[in-house]
């Protein structure tokens, strides 16, 4: 069986592998997570993971807070972000959304962010942090393909949040939920491209039979 769902503590490989989300113990590697591993390819999926701050990670978050020097910023996870105020040119009223990079974690473990730009409007889907390597593809492919399936403008967080404006936001937000579900699945590229020139037809057969109907 070239796939399997395993556990956190399930024995993965009785060599020592270096993945995300494994432990290595006595020359073994087991599950931290629950996650597919992919005996062929060697590689394990984690079907649910936590975000942890990476340097230069990009994220979405929310303002949740004002004050003199910073802004205190939600980030969906553990950890509260911040915006050092005095360093931006923008200023940023509590419930905007931003787009920013991960400086550091310091001492408190609070993520220093910085190069903050708001993003007006829109709307924000959480998705499981852990599949979004898988929405963004290799080489950026899925997010291409959700890019031009909607003529949305997308915006995704390592930290679970993606930003969505314009075009058919209803068919992104399908879309995503499918690519969130289907994560571990192989085909899946096509799949959703396929998702989109169906619905695409659609709405020009619609759009055909209304203008017959005039």
């Amino acid at each position: 069986m070239a796939k399997k769902i395993l556990i956190p503590g399930d024995l993965i490989s009785e060599t020592p592998l270096k993945m995300k989300e494994t432990i290595v113990q006595d020359g073994k590697t087991y599950a931290t997570v629950m996650g597919v591993y992919d005996d062929v390819k060697k590689s394990f999926l984690p079907l649910e993971s936590l975000w942890f701050p990476g340097r230069s990670d990009i994220v979405i978050g929310i303002v949740e807070s004002a004050r003199l020097n910073s802004y205190g910023v939600d980030l969906n996870s553990l950890y509260k972000g911040i915006v050092i105020s005095k360093y931006e040119e923008t200023k940023f009223n509590i419930g905007d959304v931003i787009e920013a990079t991960v400086r550091e974690l310091d001492e408190t473990n609070t993520v220093v962010l910085q190069y903050p730009k708001l993003l007006s409007g829109g709307k924000i889907i959480d998705v499981r942090a852990s599949k979004i390597p898988r929405l963004i593809g290799k080489d950026n492919t899925m997010i291409k393909e959700l890019v031009e399936g909607t003529h949305s403008m997308v915006k995704v967080g390592m930290n679970g949040r993606v930003w969505i404006k314009g075009g058919d936001i209803n068919l992104a937000t399908e879309a995503i939920i499918k690519i969130q579900q289907e994560a571990h699945t192989s085909g899946l590229t096509n799949r959703v491209k396929t998702m989109f020139q169906q619905a695409n037809a659609s709405k020009g057969k619609g759009k055909v039979e209304e203008e017959v109907e005039q």
